[in-house]
This record gives structure tokens, sequence and C-alpha cells, in this order.
């Protein structure tokens, strides 16, 4: 500031000094505006890219303007937008009876882009309907598209694939996502002190342990069982009882987050760009966009559950892999480079917001929703998820829980 009190600006600009108190007073507003955002509704902007809004400014319908903007940040908005023309492509190898081993691929591939987006559409909305509606609609779109993909194993009566498929995306972003943003976190960071916020990890712990409760009583009621007395309908009906639970576990979870104490899950680190803060897209539009999506979503994962066994004998795999470890990774692979990067920000709070909270929503609510599907329908699902692979779960949570408690 020079003599005569004011502020040279980096564009050369000038600012009276009078107005200083109003620039830090805007400025704090925004600050607790940002700080009032929960990690439920962050997105994971490193998939995201801009373009260039003079590709369409130069339209003269503004219907068709509108379209083009719309197409513009939905579809080549996202840095996964090469894997967009495999969703065609998948549908025309359908079509045309090509190899299944080629359906499934081009399937997988074509969701791992669409997942991506969804949860971008989503966060749209969030702008418009606030954050506890938003935080709402993310927990039920968060894995979209491994409900969907559960959902159509269901119908199809492949219970092996639904059960492999969602464990596999518990264990992937216990193991795979939060190891790998805590080791990233700390190579980064290794000259700072990593903290984050211990209520919000006890809380996902906790929920995570009821769930592996409630799934291991069906796996000790059968192995109590004497031999040859086999009690299948006492297991079905513990649980669709313990889902019932879990799935009340689960509201009381989400309203204890996003209205009884909200402050808790509250990101106080974040400092995105004013760009990312604000809507750019309209309500309807990114509703639109989201109906169309999840319709092709469900197309993909009905040819994804198909095909999965021609894949399996063609390539040489095992199911269990390809549904444990492929699948997840597809799924979520947005959500789970948007998780690294933050922890190589040292923003470890919103990592864990993604990786125990989507790793909690599949365990406390997408598992009990299927099985009491199945209930409706007619399926026999229960939540015995056999010895190992109860076994290896319970490790996981065990080792996250002890690791984190240590972390701090």
């Amino acid at each position: 500031m020079d003599s005569q009190g004011v502020w040279e600006l980096e564009n050369g600009g000038r600012i009276d000094s009078s107005s200083k108190e109003i620039i830090r007073n805007n400025n704090n507003n925004d600050n607790s505006n940002e700080a009032a955002k929960t990690t439920q509704i962050v997105s994971t902007p490193i998939m995201r890219k801009k373009s260039d809004p003079l590709l369409v400014s130069n339209v003269r319908f503004r219907i068709l303007r509108e379209f083009l903007a719309n197409l513009r940040e939905v579809i080549l908005g996202t840095r996964l937008a090469l894997l967009f023309p495999a969703v065609p492509l998948a549908v025309i190898a359908r079509l045309n009876n090509f190899g299944r081993p080629w359906v499934f691929a081009l399937s997988l591939l074509g969701l791992a882009p669409l997942a991506e987006r969804v949860s971008f559409l989503t966060e749209q909305i969030a702008y418009f309907t606030g954050p506890t509606v938003g935080g709402l609609m993310n927990a039920t779109c968060g894995n979209a598209t491994e409900l969907i993909i559960a959902l159509f194993a269901l119908y199809e009566n492949k219970i092996h694939v639904l059960k492999y498929s969602l464990l596999g995306s518990v264990l992937s972003n216990l193991l795979l996502v939060l190891g790998t943003s805590l080791l990233c976190g700390g190579l980064a960071n290794i000259r700072e002190e990593q903290r984050y916020d211990r209520k919000q990890a006890d809380v996902n712990s906790l929920l995570l342990l009821l769930g592996l409760l409630c799934q291991m009583l069906p796996l000790l009621f059968r192995y109590a069982a004497e031999p040859g007395t086999f009690p299948a309908d006492s297991i079905l009906q513990l649980s669709r009882a313990s889902s019932i639970l879990m799935l009340l576990a689960y509201v009381a979870y989400i309203f204890f987050q996003l209205k009884t104490h909200r402050k808790l899950f509250e990101s106080q680190e974040e400092d995105e760009d004013e760009d990312e803060e604000k809507a750019v897209i309209g309500f309807w539009s990114a509703f639109s966009w989201l109906v169309g999506m999840t319709a092709i979503i469900a197309v993909l994962s009905e040819y994804v559950v198909g095909t999965i066994e021609a894949a399996s004998d063609s390539w040489g795999i095992s199911v269990s892999f390809i549904s444990i470890i492929l699948l997840p990774i597809v799924g979520n692979a947005a959500e789970h480079a948007g998780s690294i990067i933050f922890a190589f920000k040292n923003k470890l709070d919103i990592s864990l917001g993604v990786a125990l909270g989507s790793a909690t929503q599949i365990s406390m609510f997408v598992v009990p929703l299927c099985v009491v599907i199945a209930w409706i329908i007619g399926v026999y699902m229960d939540l015995d998820f056999s010895l190992l692979e109860t076994g290896s779960l319970a490790f996981t949570i065990i080792i996250v829980a002890f690791t984190l408690q240590v972390f701090q």
C-alpha cells in the first residue's frame, strides 16, 4: 500500500483502501459458505476438465446453444470422455451378436465414464436442492453402478456374482482406495503432519463393524447347527431381520450426518476454485441427463451380468476374480482417483469421506437392500457370504479401524 492508501492489483488495477474491510468481509463470507459443504457432496475435480465456451457461444438458436453447452459440460467435461465411444460399440456388438467377451469388455469400459458423470450430475442437482437433499441424493446415487449391477444379477438369480461384486466394492474402498490414499498422501506430504477428523472416521468404522456383525450372524448360525440339520429357512429369516436392522441403522446414520450432527462431517479445508463451486448446468438439464445416463448404465449392467461367464471362460479368469476385482474398480474409478488426489493435497478428511463413506454405503445400504428386494421378488438371498469372504471382510475392517486409531 502506497502513501495515498491504495492497493495495487496483479492486473494493474487499483482499489481504494476504504474498500479493504468490505473485501475482507466478502472473503470471510465465502469461506464460511465453503466450509459449510459436507464431504458427502464433494466432487472429484481431478476427473473434470474445462471446455472452451467459445465453441458454442456463436450458435444462433438459443435452444440449440443451451443443448450444446450442456453436451459440452456433461460429455466433454471429463477426462474419461475418450471411453464414451465404448458405449455405442457395446450396443452394436450386442445387437450384431459379436463375441460375448467383447460385449463384456466394451460394457465395462463404457461404465467407467458413466459412473463418474452420474456423480457429477448429482452434484449439480445438489446446488439447487440444498445440502440436505443433495447429500441424500449422493447417498443414493454414489454407488448407482454397483446397485444396478447387483439388481440385474439378482433378477437373473446370479447370487454369487451379486455377493462377490458387493464384497469387492467394500474391500476395494477400504484396501485399495484408502490404502493408496494414505500412502500417496504420506509420501507427498512427508514433511507435514497429516490430520483428519477422528470422529468422522470412528462413526464410519463403527457402522462397518455393525454391518460385519449382521453378516456374521447367519454364518455363525449355519456352523452352529448340527450336521445334517441345515437350517436354510432359519438363516434366510435371520438375514432378512438383520437386513431391516441395517437399513434402519443406515437411515439413522444419514439423519445423524446431515441433520443432527452435521458439523462433525463438514470439511474445513476445502479451497476449490470458485468455478467449481457453482452449477454449470440447470436443474432440469442435470435431472434429464441423470435419468438418461442411469438408463444407459442399466443397459450396460445387463450386458455385463449376462456375459460375465462367457468372458470368464474366454479369458481363463474366474467369475469371482472378475466380480471382486474388476467390477468395483470400474464402478468407482473416478472416486478412487479423486480420493488419491485429495490425499496428495493433504485433505484426508475428504479422502476418508470418499473411501469410508462408499464402503459404509455398500455394506449398510446396498447389501441389505438387495436382500429385501430378493425377499419381495421371491429370490433366495441371505447374508451368508461364506467363511473365507466374511473372514476377509472382518480382517479388512479391523485393520482399517486400528490403522485410523493409531494414524492420528
